[in-house]
């Protein structure tokens, strides 16, 4: 017989066993299976980044032709004064008026003027009286000579009279009409309609000829001298359109003019001239401004994708092509033109690929995405 107390040691010694083999059964069944669950969690790819992905579009986009040059006046006029050591009186006009066409821009001093202008027509009224005698009396004489009662020595020095005092009449009405000129000179007057672009005129300076009063932009018009180069300058025909970039932003439309007749042996580049509109000025454009533009030579195909496909890295252009297995390859392309949010693919690309859309710049060479379906 067992002694007292050795059935309940007996009994815990059993249930321990027990619970140790259970333990032992679990963590065999299941302690195998989550180390491998676990590395195939691990060498299973990671998308990188939802994507949608789209193709190249075809469009017939219009060719342009990039070029860099000056605004200038189309002519500008310099204006002086005519007559020499007289004082201006008067400055009428400022840099920026615009002008008619005869306008008084000036007035310079004609009190001696006057006085000999007023002489010179005493002179022609003098000389138009004897003018006048001479005939009367030459007339007589021709008709007393025919009488029988002139000899043929007065007659001819009645005749001699009247061509003197003739020309007599001829000189003083030439003084007079130099003096005449010399009056009107005492008025600067604009050659033409068009805007004041400079003004050294002040009232109380003595007028000099040849002395530079003012200038004037012929017709307010300016012109936009562009430069191209040789080969360029083949591209480009009289009345095609250029865009020229404004200081606020916007653009003016001008018409090509004419070509330049030469290149520059220096730089091999060639001038062309530009004809802006009247409201160029409006456009905060000036005479003397380096601008920027576009001259459109028709348009062309071109295989084009929105600029968020594009990523610049390196100083090169790439999209991101979709491979197998939903994965991405970077691929370099070669960019043209651009036209509003989309931009021209020159090479590197077929019409059939299928290039990330969006999000270029977070992804790398070989990662993996997620695919969604994308509106072009």
């Amino acid at each position: 017989m067992a002694p007292a107390g050795f059935l309940p040691r007996r009994w815990a010694l059993w249930v321990v066993v027990g619970v140790v083999l259970v333990t032992a059964v679990v963590w065999m069944a299941t302690g195998k299976e989550t180390p491998s669950s676990d590395h195939a969690a691990a060498t299973a790819p990671k998308p990188a980044l939802t994507i949608s992905v789209i193709s190249p579009q075809s469009a017939d986009w219009p060719r342009l032709l990039a070029a860099n040059g000056n605004v200038v006046a189309w002519q500008e006029a310099v204006i002086g004064a005519e007559i020499s050591n007289y004082r201006l009186t008067a400055v009428l006009v400022n840099v920026g008026d615009r002008v008619a066409k005869g306008q008084v821009l000036a007035r310079i001093a004609d009190d001696n003027v006057a006085a000999d202008l007023a002489q010179s027509t005493a002179a022609v009224a003098e000389a138009e009286a004897n003018a006048a005698e001479a005939k009367f009396n030459a007339e007589r004489a021709r008709q007393l000579r025919a009488a029988g009662f002139y000899s043929p020595q007065q007659t001819q020095q009645s005749l001699t009279n009247e061509q003197t005092a003739l020309a007599r009449l001829n000189a003083a009405r030439a003084r007079k009409q130099t003096d005449d000129l010399r009056m009107a000179q005492t008025q600067v007057r604009a050659p033409d309609a068009g805007i004041i672009s400079s003004r050294t005129a002040t009232v109380g300076s003595l007028s000099q000829p040849g002395q530079e009063l003012f200038r004037l932009i012929r017709g307010g018009r300016l012109e936009w001298r562009a430069e191209v180069t040789a080969g360029e300058l083949a591209n480009l025909r009289p009345g095609m359109t250029a865009a020229l970039a404004t200081p606020g932003g916007g653009t003016v439309q001008g018409r090509l003019r004419m070509l330049g007749p030469t290149v520059d042996p220096a730089t091999r580049n060639a001038l062309v001239y530009v004809d802006l509109p009247e409201s160029t000025l409006n456009s905060g454009l000036r005479s003397g401004t380096y601008t920027r533009g576009q001259f459109q030579l028709g348009n062309a195909p071109a295989l084009t994708l929105p600029q968020t496909a594009v990523v610049l890295r390196d100083g090169f252009a790439y999209v991101f092509k979709l491979a197998e297995n939903d994965k991405v390859a970077q691929t370099k392309v070669t960019i043209g033109r651009r036209l509003g949010e989309r931009i021209e693919i020159v090479a590197g690309l077929d019409a059939d690929s299928r290039v990330v859309a969006s999000g270029t710049g977070f992804l790398a060479d070989g990662d993996s995405v997620r695919v969604v379906t994308a509106a072009q």
